[in-house]
């Protein structure tokens, strides 16, 4: 699955959605204006002429035409910026609760994780997860208008019903959502929808206005009936509204989900997971229907179907009979029926099997040896080597394992014994018990694993630190810029790490402001191209020209190598940010390009493989599927 080509879908998907949301107004401009011009005819027998009564009719057309623009503009304006706020705004419109880490439900911890999984193997920050405790259908959303500000809401029935692999293939199909580009067009879905319904709510306003007048006096008889007309007018106009509304939103949302469904399969390695899921939605007494009041306005964000409709032109989701053929085309027909699985207090050998499996399958093996799997992340353990590396291993496992552990390997990583003294001095100044001793400690430990370890390690300590406070990440993240910076200069390695860091945990902590698609070309950024690629290939490939040709030729472009001496990491940098403002379809081309240099002498290390990693941060994408798992991972740096 191309998740950049689905996001160019995505934008043309949005393209179509103005056409139809300005004709929908225009035809809303249209009736009402013919709903005025009726009142003008009934009341036309006054001694105007005929050209007096053509300027009236034709001035009215205009400033009610002007009046309904406007208004409808202005609700579409306070919905956008209600959810542009980011994916909470919306989570907590609808009753989520923010699962907080470390909480003592099993079947919340066992979601957290499953998203912590997702978010990694994704190259994107974790997304908070909410619960909605009152629901017992199964049910499921991402919202947000970026990924630093993505959240990813389950039901409880969910929680409560579904196996591990189950709700992974659910929570994979709204991280697919996610990587899509989907969640920005939904929300402005919803916001462009209620602008058009907003019509029908100022009828039924005027309709119970002019229901409670009283009087009986023929002037004030003669205003109810004028409100009661007009009221009743808006009134149908704006079911018109609501219809074409349901339309739009049904016609978008059904090809998203099936895509999301397919997407899910590819995301997660498991083609049973998300089938799986809607066999039990299917058997489930409650379905996938959801009683909050703003379910119905937001029915298009939700992994299924919230309310019950008569006639599928209205639904916003395929049948579920459908969505299962999709995925597994050998169904038989049978749903599955199953009450509701309470999980133990700790997660069952079964599920820490899947959970390791899964994460080997993404290559993040690390992972897989957090939930018992040590081994994984050493050779054969008779070797006398792999038992030490194996006992090695664990030690620094069990450092990632809570906040100052993980603060301390993140530090050792930019320790430098020749410059002790300053960083020393820099720890201590935090006011940080302990922390100076940890981070020694384990320098000497983190010196011995090579570059792919070392982004394990990395890739293990950045979901733990979601546990500091704000003030203690900006504190952390001033230190390590600061030990950074203790030599005067900046490695490729520590700039790698730092980007990790400042792309997984700053949208946690710190108001990000996402970068925004300028370059529609890669011609438009020739010169951060041939940066981006003579650094890597002259760090990392021993035919320096011959890797920077292979970059150059996967992009088809005629690039120049740059001089060795310009090639620096301050350099480097500006050249990737500048590429992170390309479009989504331009930075997988530029991904490519790397990865050709990378494997250039028919592996990739995993040096290289943390510098595609961190670049891909900087750029706000995730690294494709295929990019890298055909080419064989050296076990040297």
């Amino acid at each position: 699955m191309d998740f950049f080509r689905e996001q160019d879908v995505a934008r043309r998907y949005a393209r179509l959605l103005t056409l139809l949301f300005v004709a929908s107004v225009m035809a809303l401009i249209l009736l009402t204006n013919v709903l005025l011009a009726g009142f003008l005819i009934l009341d036309g027998g006054s001694g105007a002429s005929h050209g007096q009564q053509t300027a009236l009719r034709w001035r009215s057309f205009l400033q009610v035409g002007g009046v309904i623009t406007a208004i409808i503009g202005a609700v579409v304006m306070v919905n956008w910026i209600n959810f542009a706020r980011g994916g909470q705004q919306i989570a907590s419109a609808l009753g989520g609760r923010l699962i907080q880490p470390g909480s003592d439900d099993p079947m919340e911890r066992r979601a957290s994780n499953i998203v912590q999984e997702m978010a990694l193997a994704a190259n994107m920050p974790v997304p908070p997860i909410y619960v909605l405790d009152e629901e017992q259908g199964i049910n499921a959303f991402a919202a947000g208008t970026q990924h630093s500000n993505a959240v990813v809401a389950v039901t409880r029935g969910a929680l409560d019903t579904l196996t591990r692999d189950e709700l992974q293939g659910v929570i994979g199909h709204e991280f697919s959502h996610i990587l899509n580009g989907d969640m920005r067009l939904s929300i402005r879905l919803a916001a462009m929808l209620r602008g058009i319904t907003f019509i029908g709510d100022v009828g039924s306003l005027l309709l119970r206005s002019a229901s409670r007048r009283r009087g009986s006096s023929s002037s004030k008889n003669d205003g109810r009936a004028v409100a009661l007309a007009m009221g009743l007018g808006l009134y149908v106009i704006g079911l018109l509204g609501g219809l074409m509304a349901g339309l739009i939103k049904s016609a978008i949302s059904k090809q998203k989900e099936y895509l999301a469904d397919a997407s899910s399969v590819q995301f997660t390695r498991n083609p049973d997971g998300i089938g799986d899921a809607l066999k039990v939605i299917g058997g489930h007494s409650a379905g996938t229907f959801v009683e909050t009041a703003r379910a119905e306005e937001l029915s298009h964000l939700f992994f299924g179907q919230v309310k019950h409709r008569l006639w599928s032109g209205f639904a916003t989701h395929p049948p579920i009979e459908k969505r299962i053929r999709r995925v597994d085309p050998d169904w038989d027909g049978q749903f599955t029926y199953v009450t509701q699985r309470r999980a133990s207090t700790d997660l069952s050998a079964e599920e820490k099997r899947t959970a390791a499996e899964f994460l080997r399958s993404t290559g993040i093996a690390s992972i897989a040896a957090a939930t018992g799997a040590v081994t994984a992340i050493t050779a054969d353990a008779r070797d006398p080597d792999a038992v030490a590396e194996t006992s090695l291993a664990t030690t620094l496992i069990a450092d990632t394992r809570d906040p100052f552990g993980a603060m301390a390997l993140l530090l050792a990583l930019v320790w430098e014994p020749t410059h002790a003294a300053t960083q020393s001095r820099l720890i201590e100044d935090s006011g940080i018990r302990g922390l100076l001793a940890a981070t020694q400690q384990s320098s000497e430990a983190v010196r011995a694993l090579d570059a792919g370890r070392r982004l394990q390690i990395i890739e293990l300590c950045l979901p733990v630190l979601r546990g500091l406070s704000p003030p203690q990440y900006k504190s952390f993240r001033a230190l390590m810029l600061g030990l950074i910076s203790a030599d005067g200069k900046t490695r490729l390695e520590e700039w790698c790490l730092f980007q990790m860091v400042r792309h997984y945990l700053d949208p946690e902590f710190m108001r990000v402001r996402p970068t925004k698609p300028r370059h529609s070309e890669l011609r438009a950024v020739r010169g951060p191209l041939a940066t981006a690629l003579g650094t890597l290939a002259h760090l990392t490939e021993q035919d320096t020209a011959r890797a920077f040709s292979r970059g150059a030729d996967t992009l088809g472009l005629a690039l120049a190598l740059p001089a060795t001496e310009s090639l620096d990491v301050q350099t480097f940098s500006e050249a990737v940010t500048t590429l992170a403002d390309c479009y989504p379809l331009l930075k997988v081309s530029i991904l490519k390009a790397m990865a050709a240099v990378a494997r250039d002498d028919g592996m990739v290390s995993g040096a290289e493989l943390a510098l595609v990693k961190a670049m891909a941060m900087v750029m706000d994408c995730p690294v494709p599927d295929k990019l890298l798992a055909q080419y064989q991972i050296s076990e040297h740096p």
